[in-house]
């Protein structure tokens, strides 16, 4: 009798994640082990990357995997995690199937975050001292200063609500922070000592502090990253900073840097353009064009009280020799103003009388719209704006919407030579200028609002309205004429004749960071052509061959193709904040989304310019001994692009410079790039627009995939720190250890939908992967495990098992579906190994040493990439030559189907032999295994007519086909096992020796079941006379438990 082997540990015997560990002895070995392990790997340069030729000259395959820079204002979080264990995942898969893989790293800085902070802090420290004291210290004034932040924040709230707005009572400060009473001083005594907080007052700290903390938090988290290539971004560092500019000369060159008045979202308060990344809500959201119809006031004419102070703006406008009043609705639809019956407002609505500078005219609409055409041209080809100054705009009078209510227009191209303003409750005052057209034949809307006071005096009494106010005006209808597009003819037509104007508007509410609601401003603006059919057109067609790219995801790749439709002109520079100057125009500095569109390429030369420890770019650090008044623009040409020569008199040598170009050749293309689903709209898009421009002439250089991921939860939530449930890298770190962080976060999740971190799977990872680091050890230091010999049946079985998910676990990481590789290379390899050891155990027999090596030596390759610490300190324990991180994929034959099928068959078996042992009448003691070669003959019969529709898979007609053939459904079932195992699977008999398989397992059964004698013997042995009913129940490949 063999030696018992080690019991399953319970988490592996249930595969249930749902106990958490007792003490923190194998959380702090494992965190031990990990530390011990990096420190290794720092010395053997595990994931130093450098080009490697094969003897003919030709590349070594590679792969090089990019993320997006981490914005450096604090440490990184959970989600960074998340979001980069799918990068450091592929990247570390593809070293261990042999590619030179190279992973590396930077961090963001520019753009407003940093330099809005720092202000903000330099301001606190100069009004309340440093360190500053501020008055909600003070208990009461707290509490005072947090109810009237409540009380604003539920008044805005019910105020959108009322306006059509988005639902809930908290503002996204509140819902962050719980009171709303945010000061920058505080936010950095969570992340630094208070002595130092004062030198954030300086931007340029913040680059010097973060980032080098940022590395040190990325290599406790086992990255694999290439630090020699390591930056940050800004004019600090001057070799990047030379590297931009040369590519917005590059990009000027090919006219894909253009300058004029453009239309974008912008901040007043801030006084620039304000981007994505300068936005704390509403990013994505883009201009969209309105058309203000002039709906002219005329003299009041019903004698209402409440138009007295219209009667006053009217005589006053003529007295100071304006040209006019007007209700100014904004429209997406001009071309149906030719069947205006009214106007609308909303009754509660605020409203104010607008002086405009350009036309010497008076316009009413809402505050909110008033604050937005300020910003924008009248005439921008002679630099006119509708206001005298910029941002600024003369209100002459206020109104709410009852006292504009009943006041006769002309409205232009309408057919009533007057028309009335009326109600309308559902008018947003947070869209347009809360005066609304109404066309009752093209909108239901219209049509209801103006039948509701026709048909309901009472109503129409409410608010004043008069019945010749709305009783002659009939529904006019508007001809349309397939094929026609009269909107750009009649807005031509309108503009021109001065009956309307355009007005832009953001698509829906932006904010800054700075907390400044959004308008749209015609600024004078360097820009992107982003949109310019040929470039977009060039993008489209990459983008859209599978053969050039991989969007891992057809929803993404959908969300590719709409980005393409609508991204236009970019504004892509500001007047303040950090990053590089544009060469040519030294007044603006390149905004955060356009100078990190091709810095993927950087990463392939930055070691020859920076080097390791030298995030800034100290000229004093580099390696080659280069200057960054070197770099010029005709270095970066020979370098990166094609066709051009080693510039005369450059003072890098000439070698160095060839080395760094064929290094770039070497790495280029990106083969992929990983980041959050966020990121299409913009930066992801816009990278593939700046590849595309910059290697015009080199396609083969452009991206070759992009995969995009969701958010992630924490334990089925969205993070927040009100809720206790927000993460930092570091501390998941610590309290669960990096590689229980990494398959928790490999379990939550991979598709663009939101996952979840789930903290019990980090702790009952710490346990597993412990107990089974333990029990492989031991195990395979047992001498009594056998060694050759004849091989039983399970041996066989365990061995394809592992070659089956070896390869299922392959397919599942090269298409970046992580979770499901999990539960191929860990939990399905447990269920084998757990398998095959209770099937030892009970049949009395030892392991097989080779088996168990080659599963457990498989299974620290696979799990490498998600588990690497766990993987090397197995690898070494067990003896292994070189780096699990560097260790081959596990070579193993292909999967034995029939082999599958036959384990399947005795997994099955066994758990209806429970079912069926769990029926059995109390006595019954006597029990035999029925086992049927054949089927019953209908069965057959179906079989066979299968066999005849087989050609290498089923006609797109079966089931059509088989409806026509036989109403039974057992085919269905036939099907999808022919699906899986091929021709084998319509088999009229058994494939396989079900008896031998069985008689072979019957010690393990019998244990297993609890049984002392069993049977197997065939349903069809005389002997046996087995009743009629209980043969009904065996049929090929399903047996069955006979108690009697």
């Amino acid at each position: 009798m063999a030696p018992k082997p080690a019991a399953p540990t319970p988490e592996m015997a249930s595969l249930s994640l749902a106990s958490a560990p007792k003490g923190t002895a194998k959380r702090d070995a494992l965190v031990a082990a990990e530390l011990e392990i990096q420190s290794m790997w720092e010395r053997e340069k595990a994931f130093e990357c450098n080009p490697i030729y094969q003897e003919d000259g030709s590349k070594a395959e590679k792969f090089i995997t990019t993320f997006p820079y981490p914005y450096s204002n604090g440490n990184l979080h959970l989600g960074h995690a998340f979001s980069l264990t799918k990068a450091v995942f592929r990247s570390q898969f593809e070293r261990n199937r042999g590619k030179n893989s190279l992973f590396p790293f930077a961090f963001h800085c520019t753009g407003m975050p940093i330099q809005a902070a720092a202000n903000k802090l330099k301001a606190e420290m100069e009004q309340y001292g440093t360190p500053p004291k501020f008055p909600e210290e003070d208990p009461e004034v707290r509490a005072k200063m947090e109810a009237e932040l409540a009380a604003a924040a539920k008044a805005k709230a019910d105020k959108d609500k009322a306006e059509g707005g988005k639902k809930g009572g908290k503002t996204k400060l509140v819902q962050k922070t719980g009171t709303g009473i945010v000061r920058q001083w505080n936010i950095l005594k969570r992340m630094v000592p208070e002595e130092e907080i004062p030198c954030f007052a300086d931007p340029v700290y913040w680059l010097m502090y973060f980032p080098p903390i940022g590395v040190e938090h990325m290599k406790r988290f086992g990255s694999g990253v290439d630090w020699r290539r390591a930056f940050i971004t800004t004019s600090v560092n001057g070799y990047y900073d030379a590297f931009i500019r040369w590519q917005f000369n590059v990009l000027r060159e090919k006219k894909k840097v253009l300058f004029g008045k453009r239309n974008n979202v912008y901040s007043i308060v801030d006084g620039q353009v304000c981007a994505d990344h300068d936005r704390s809500e509403g990013e994505g959201v883009g201009p969209q064009e309105y058309v203000l119809i002039k709906l002219e006031v005329l003299k009041p004419d019903h004698g209402q009280a409440r138009h007295e102070k219209m009667d006053a703006l009217l005589k006053r406008v003529e007295n100071e020799g304006k040209k006019g009043v007007y209700l100014v609705p904004a429209t997406l639809r001009p071309e149906t103003m030719y069947g205006q019956t009214n106007c609308f407002v909303l009754p509660t609505g605020e409203y104010g009388a607008y002086y405009i500078d350009a036309t010497n005219e008076v316009f009413v609409m809402s505050a909110r719209s008033a604050r937005g055409l300020s910003c924008q041209a009248y005439d921008a080809a002679n630099d006119v704006y509708f206001t005298k100054e910029f941002g600024k705009i003369e209100c002459l009078e206020t109104f709410t919407g009852d006292e504009l209510l009943g006041l006769p227009l002309k409205a232009p191209n309408a057919t009533y030579e007057k028309v009335y303003t009326l109600p309308l409750l559902t008018i947003s005052m947070g869209k347009g200028t809360g005066v609304v057209t109404s066309v009752p034949s093209d909108a239901p809307d219209d049509y209801v609002a103006l039948k509701a006071l026709k048909d309901k005096p009472d109503f129409a009494a409410k608010y004043d309205i008069t019945p010749d106010m709305v009783d002659p005006f009939e529904v006019v209808p508007i001809i349309t004429i397939e094929g026609y597009e009269a909107k750009p003819l009649i807005k031509d037509e309108m503009i021109a004749a001065g009956q309307a104007h355009l007005y832009f508007e953001p698509e829906s509410k932006v904010v800054s960071r700075t907390n400044d609601e959004c308008v749209v401003a015609s600024t004078d603006q360097w820009y992107l052509a982003y949109g310019e059919e040929s470039w977009c057109s060039a993008v489209k067609k990459h983008v859209l061959d599978s053969e050039k790219f991989n969007a891992y995801d057809t929803a993404a790749l959908e969300k590719y193709e709409t980005t393409l439709d609508w991204l236009k002109e970019w504004a892509c520079t500001r007047q303040f904040g950090l990053g590089t100057y544009l060469p040519w125009d030294k007044e603006w500095v390149i905004e955060s989304l356009s100078d990190s569109t091709i810095y993927m390429s950087y990463y392939t030369i930055a070691h020859y310019l920076q080097g390791e420890n030298n995030l800034n770019g100290e000229e004093s650090k580099c390696p080659n001994g280069i200057k960054v008044s070197d770099l010029t623009d005709d270095v970066f040409n020979f370098i990166f692009r094609k066709g051009f020569s080693i510039p005369s008199g450059c003072a890098i040598p000439s070698e160095t410079l060839e080395n760094m170009r064929n290094e770039f050749r070497y790495w280029y293309p990106m083969d992929l790039r990983v980041s959050a689903k966020d990121l299409i709209p913009n930066h992801l898009t816009m990278a593939l627009y700046n590849h595309a421009a910059m290697w015009d002439d080199e396609p083969e250089l452009w991206p070759r995939g992009y995969y995009t991921n969701g958010h992630v939860m924490v334990d089925a939530e969205k993070m927040s720190k009100s809720k206790g449930n927000f993460l930092m890298m570091l501390e998941c770190i610590e309290k669960y250890s990096a590689d229980a962080t990494r398959f928790a976060c490999a379990d939550a999740g991979d598709s663009l939908e939101d996952a979840n971190f789930n903290r019990d799977t980090a702790n009952s990872a710490i346990v597993s992967l412990s107990n089974e680091a333990a029990w492989i050890k031991e195990v395979l230091a047992d001498s009594t495990l056998r060694k050759g010999g004849e091989l039983n049946f399970m041996d066989k079985v365990f061995e394809n098992e592992t070659n089956r998910l070896v390869k299922a676990t392959e397919i599942c990481f090269e298409t970046m579906q992580f979770r499901e590789g999990i539960q191929r290379g860990w939990f399905e390899m447990m269920i084998a190994r757990n398998e095959y050891r209770s099937w030892c155990q009970d049949s009395g027999v030892a392991m097989h040493e080779a088996f168990v090596r080659k599963w457990a030596e498989s299974l620290i390759i696979i799990m490498c990439p998600i588990c690497p610490h766990w993987s090397e300190c197995l690898w070494r324990d067990l003896g292994k030559e070189g780096l699990a991180v560097r260790a081959p994929w596990p070579t193993v034959d292909e999967e034995d189907v029939l082999l599958t099928k036959q384990a399947k068959f005795l997994r099955s078996s066994l758990k209806n032999f429970r079912g069926q042992a769990g029926k059995a009448k109390k006595g019954w003691k006597t029990a035999t295994i029925l086992v049927a070669e054949e089927y019953p003959q209908w069965k057959v019969d179906a079989l066979l007519w299968m066999q005849s529709k087989y050609d290498n898979g089923f006609p797109s007609t079966f089931m059509a086909d088989l409806k026509e053939w036989s109403t039974t459904s057992v085919t269905d079932k036939k099907q999808r096992e022919v699906d899986d195992v091929g021709e084998m699977g319509m088999d009229i008999r058994c494939p396989f020796d079900q008896l031998a398989i069985l008689n072979e397992s019957k010690a393990y059964l019998k244990s297993q079941l609890g049984i002392d004698e069993l049977g197997v013997g065939s349903v069809l042995d005389a002997d046996l006379a087995v009743p009629d009913k209980t043969s009904q129940n065996v049929t090929p490949g399903k047996p069955y438990l006979w108690i009697r």
